[in-house]
């Protein structure tokens, strides 16, 4: 037998290489097509966070406070989803869908997760934002997955924050000169809101703080029909505002809740719990036990001015002007009647 000469079975391997080549390079651009239609199929699915029995939404009304007028209409979509057939007995259908409308950190979303705590029923949470995508129609199937999802675990509630992400009023032309995804996406929110059946037990929440940047699409009869003022809270409502945030803080028994609420007008549930926090906080740093007036005097000074500028210097000219200005101040007050002295 000649060495030189090469084995049968190398030359049946080479023979076989372009053909082990082509299935190799087949097999590999069918995995990544594969993966390609699974990377979409995940794109298209819903990013709502759904809490149920197995993370119920520990928020009650009682843990809302200083919206009293808006728990009372918002306590007939509660009861509803606990007793729907008294409803239907008598043919009433419930408002679609619910609007919740005010400035930002009123407690908006609060409210929504109070509603599906009271109701103890699955409750899907989702930001409007979190529907658009680079690619087109992804947004109006994340839409379609949401509703369907809710279909199933119904009664339930979907709640949409920061409506206007999607809900602006529609332009007969696109800015981008093409095609709007952001359009696509709330022509899919208005079609399933359209073929939606109250009796499903699905109640659709939202909130925003720009209404009138809404397309009228979205608040006409039968869709976002019922709208809720969200509004900044009274003194009554700051005050229990304030207690609330407060029931975890130790607290001076000289400390007057009443006056802080006087305070602070214009103040709403966040900006409270940020006084609170600051006061807490204010107390730890002087050493103290408690929290007293004094610190939450402080507190609301330091969210409204910021922070003490102790070393900043003030020539005499400036602290003439600011004391004459100030004075004025003073003497308005004074003789103005009814003024708190």
């Amino acid at each position: 037998y000649n060495n030189t000469l090469p084995s049968p079975w190398l030359n049946i391997f080479f023979s076989l290489l372009p053909l082990l080549v082509f299935v190799f390079l087949f097999w590999f651009i069918f995995m990544r097509a594969q993966g390609g239609q699974n990377q979409v199929m995940q794109f298209g699915q819903s990013r709502a966070k759904r809490y149920g029995k197995e993370n119920k939404v520990a928020t009650l009304f009682p843990d809302v406070a200083g919206h009293e007028e808006a728990k009372r209409e918002l306590i007939e979509v509660v009861d509803f989803l606990k007793h729907p057939q008294k409803y239907q007995q008598i043919g009433a259908e419930i408002p679609k869908g619910v609007l919740l409308v005010g400035p930002p950190g009123t407690g908006k979303t609060l409210l929504a997760r109070a509603i599906a705590g009271e109701a103890d029923c699955p409750f899907y949470s989702v930001s409007a934002s979190e529907f658009m995508e680079m690619f087109v129609g992804v947004g109006a199937a994340r839409v379609r997955d949401l509703f369907a999802q809710a279909v199933e675990k119904s009664p339930c509630i979907i709640f949409i924050d920061e409506l206007d992400a999607i809900g602006k009023v529609r332009s007969a032309v696109s800015p981008m000169g093409g095609h709007d995804e952001r359009e696509q996406t709330l022509n899919q929110l208005l079609v399933e809101m359209d073929g939606f059946d109250t009796r499903t037990g699905v109640i659709i929440m939202a909130a925003t703080n720009r209404p009138e940047t809404l397309d009228p699409a979205l608040l006409r009869a039968g869709r976002f029909d019922r709208q809720v003022l969200v509004d900044r809270p009274d003194i009554t409502g700051r005050e229990a505002i304030l207690k609330i945030h407060s029931r975890n803080v130790k607290l001076s028994p000289t400390l007057d809740i009443h006056i802080v609420a006087a305070r602070t007008p214009g103040f709403v549930g966040a900006d409270l719990a940020n006084v609170v926090n600051e006061a807490a906080l204010l107390a730890v740093r002087k050493n103290k036990t408690v929290v007293d007036q004094s610190d939450f005097e402080d507190a609301i000074d330091r969210v409204v001015a910021g922070l003490q500028k102790k070393t900043r210097l003030i020539n005499q000219k400036e602290k003439a002007i600011v004391a004459r200005h100030e004075m004025g101040h003073a003497l308005v007050t004074y003789f103005t009647p009814d003024t708190d002295p």
